[in-house]
């Protein structure tokens, strides 16, 4: 198919419209067939659960052009898990992990055009979301809900490389212990944009929040899991139930494993020994990795031997492994790419 006159090598990391997207209904207990739409409209009851209680999860990945052609996903099972699990609690009906799977390969296949080429930095960005969508006045969950997926091309998250990153520690908790941090609400993300505007007006790239029982201990920002480097070279990332399961975060670790030889261990990281570290990234589906150059922590700067200029070299032979797995460049653990065409 031929692909859309667009200059990809010029794409932003920003929404751009398609020509399909992928709707299902839940009426009467049950979900409908589901179906692609040319609609990008959506029209709801002024009281719809959604407006009114927030109740929505979404999930975040992306299609690609392979070297040898293909397009594919990366690991879509795990996000059809993770919408499963943010819908459960949420009181959200669940969607079946096997028809989220076939709705992706649908509306990839459907806008086929919109797919970047190969070697051009941009993939096209698919955004599974549930919301309720009948009227709700008492706080209760809606009785009816959509399932959508829209997609959108997008250029590569760090124009001309990742630099490092300057973060700070937060004074706000994004997730309360036995809360809904472990999951993909919107509501989540709802309650960090203030922080994320503060943080850029200070000079921040990011949040890091610590957990809000004993603000202690290293959980994550308000968009990415967080991995650190020792000196020795063991990837250690923290271990908490309020933290997201990151789909890259996950990837890395077997990556570190299993294709660098190196330990790799998911604990509690105390704020303290933070400074003992020798490299940190945020990872996430948007930029793989993003390296951290520092840490300000209330006027404490906490500098990593890694620097400001580039990526250190663990963070760097991380990213470009896993990079060259989801390209097909290096052959991947099986199950890890799906192949839509």
């Amino acid at each position: 198919m031929e692909k859309k006159n667009i200059d990809w090598a010029n794409l932003g990391f920003g929404y751009i419209q398609t020509d399909w997207r992928y709707v299902a209904n839940y009426k009467n207990g049950a979900w409908d067939a589901g179906a692609l739409s040319a609609d990008n409209m959506i029209v709801l009851n002024e009281c719809a659960g959604v407006l009114q209680y927030a109740q929505t999860c979404f999930e975040g990945l992306k299609a690609y052009e392979t070297e040898d052609g293909h397009i594919v996903t990366f690991r879509p099972d795990l996000n059809a898990k993770r919408l499963v699990d943010s819908a459960k609690r949420l009181e959200i009906p669940v969607f079946p992990e096997d028809r989220f799977l076939e709705a992706i390969d649908q509306v990839v296949l459907a806008n086929e055009a919109f797919v970047p080429p190969y070697g051009s930095g941009a993939t096209l960005y698919l955004r599974p979301y549930l919301f309720g969508s009948s009227a709700v006045i008492g706080v209760k969950p809606a009785d009816e809900y959509q399932f959508r997926i829209l997609t959108t091309p997008v250029g590569p998250y760090f124009k001309g490389g990742a630099r490092p990153l300057t973060v700070r520690i937060s004074d706000l908790d994004r997730a309360a212990p036995h809360g809904t941090g472990h999951i993909k609400a919107g509501l989540n993300y709802a309650m960090s944009l203030y922080n994320i505007v503060d943080a850029h007006n200070c000079g921040y790239d990011e949040n890091i929040y610590l957990d809000s029982a004993t603000r202690t201990k290293i959980e994550e920002t308000g968009g990415a899991n967080i991995i650190f480097i020792t000196h020795d070279h063991k990837v250690v990332t923290p271990k908490s139930p309020t933290i997201l399961p990151s789909v890259t975060r996950r990837s890395l670790m077997t990556v570190a494993q299993d294709y660098l030889g190196l330990e790799a261990e998911e604990r509690e990281i105390t704020l303290e020994e933070v400074p003992s570290f020798a490299e940190c990234g945020l990872c996430g589906t948007a930029a793989v990795i993003s390296p951290v150059g520092k840490i300000v922590d209330h006027g404490r700067e906490i500098c990593f031997p890694s620097g400001m200029n580039e990526m250190g070299p663990i963070t760097k032979k991380l990213y470009d492994t896993l990079t060259g797995i989801q390209m097909g460049r290096i052959p991947a653990p099986e199950g890890w790419i799906r192949v839509i065409k």
